[in-house]
């Protein structure tokens, strides 16, 4: 590192003499101390992690001071260093709201800053409606908003501003205020891989905060260049290979959003895409369950399945004698067992959204999703909604009296708390969801009617 004396002539080099001469050994600069990742610097230059996470620091914070853009910073270092008090983190609530009072009640006030919230769905089920309303709201002062602009990362395609004019114009809650938000408060950035998302996020959206005061992030969806990535042809994705690296990127991606959602005290929100879930589970739901390997199979999951199943069977009694050449018998009723608690299948219904019905149907449901990049994304992040939608079917006009049978009238769409640090998660299946419709004046939340009332379909809901 000849030419850190160069960049940085005050740099007390002597509280690093033990770490220079390796990095000049493997030609690492100052440039690479200030870009690169503190664990790739020591895997090139064989240093301890804490040593060269502590220089990195340092480098930075020098240079940052030379720049003359590290003013009050001793102070802030000084107050965060000291607890917060229950009454401290109630006055430094803010969240945004979604303009509607039933959603913001479910969300608990709104999508609060500090954290990473997740909005996740599959196609059609109003995620961009969401997230336009947050950039819209955040804009309004206190308590709907945050009187900031925002920022929109788009990784597929560019901002729908068409549909963000609509919403200030026709949206109950936007349309009569004196000062409107306006597109101008709308920044906007469009990336088309990793490479570049990660230069945005960890060096262009700091001075972005700096500079426009912005408290709210979306990036819309953190999904696409992964899948793009490490999910097309050729990369292997089917046999595993290049899932480590995957996984690795995904936690510095949460790491970076987490860093930035508490230094700035911004929210962060993340769309994030669905796949189809087929299920294990559901006892004789596919073709071959009755077979005797099937049902030696599924007692042998685990101990603890084995113990917990309605219908664990000792294993001598499945067992024919040594001398006898009779065929181990099915057993004569539809067999079922609970799910193995160690298994991805019981585990992932607590923080997917779907599946988490306790009903045995929902166990073998063709509408069952799961939020894509997996568990290790999931634990990057503090709060999951999921928005899910159903349809309603019914029968189409007879023409030339031919029975075309039922189609799809319209669709039902559901809000739903998967998990939250600041509020109690919905119950099963949509228990506790919160319905909501799309309407060209925007979101808004269904006022159920009671039974009896004109007009309630509860016996069209879903299909069976």
């Amino acid at each position: 590192m000849t030419d850190l004396t160069a960049v940085l002539p005050g740099f007390p080099t002597h509280q690093y003499v033990r770490l220079l001469p390796s990095l000049e050994k493997n030609k690492i600069t100052t440039a690479d101390i200030l870009t690169l990742d503190a664990i790739e610097v020591a895997k090139r230059a064989q240093l301890p992690l804490l040593d060269v996470k502590r220089l990195c620091g340092a480098v930075l914070k020098a240079l940052q001071g030379d720049l003359g853009i590290a003013e009050g910073e001793a102070e802030n270092e000084e107050k965060s260093l000291l607890r917060t008090t229950g009454k401290e983190l109630v006055s430094e609530w803010n969240a945004i709201s979604t303009l509607d009072d039933d959603l913001d009640r479910a969300l608990g006030g709104g999508i609060p800053t500090g954290y990473i919230t997740e909005v996740t769905g599959e196609s059609g089920a109003g995620k961009t409606q969401f997230l336009l309303t947050l950039l819209l709201a955040a804009q309004l002062p206190a308590p709907q908003g945050l009187s900031c602009p925002t920022l929109y990362i788009s990784t597929e395609s560019a901002l729908p501003t068409t549909r963000l004019s609509q919403l200030l114009r026709f949206h109950s809650s936007l349309a009569n205020l004196p000062h409107k938000p306006t597109l101008d408060a709308v920044h906007c950035v469009v990336v088309n891989d990793l490479e570049s998302q990660d230069h945005i996020l960890r060096f262009q959206v700091p001075v972005q905060i700096r500079n426009h005061g912005i408290r709210l992030i979306i990036l819309d969806s953190v999904a696409a260049n992964y899948r793009a990535e490490f999910e097309r042809p050729g990369a292997g994705a089917g046999h595993g290979a290049n899932m480590a690296q995957r996984s690795t990127d995904l936690v510095k991606l949460g790491q970076l959003l987490r860093e930035l959602a508490r230094e700035y005290n911004i929210a962060v929100v993340v769309a994030n895409q669905v796949a189809d879930r087929f299920s294990n589970v559901g006892g004789s739901a596919g073709p071959g369950n009755n077979s005797p390997a099937f049902h030696r199979n599924a007692l042998q999951s685990s101990p603890l399945a084995r113990r917990s199943g309605p219908l664990a069977v000792p294993s001598s009694s499945l067992a024919a004698p040594p001398d006898s050449s009779i065929p181990i018998p099915p057993p004569q009723r539809p067999f079922s067992t609970t799910p193995d608690p160690l298994s991805l299948d019981h585990q992932q219904r607590w923080f997917t959204g779907w599946g988490d019905d306790p009903s045995p149907q929902s166990l073998i449901s063709k509408d069952m999703k799961t939020p894509s990049l997996g568990l290790i994304w999931t634990t990057q992040i503090a709060c999951r909604i999921s928005l899910i939608k159903r349809p309603v079917y019914g029968r189409t006009a007879v023409v030339e009296d031919e029975d075309r049978g039922p189609s799809i009238r319209k669709w039902r769409r559901w809000m739903k708390i998967v998990f939250a640090p600041h509020i109690a998660a919905s119950g099963s299946g949509l228990n506790g969801a919160v319905e909501f419709e799309v309407k060209g004046e925007g979101m808004r939340a269904v006022k159920r009617k009671e039974a009896g009332e004109e007009g309630y379909e509860e016996d069209e809901m879903l299909p069976t």
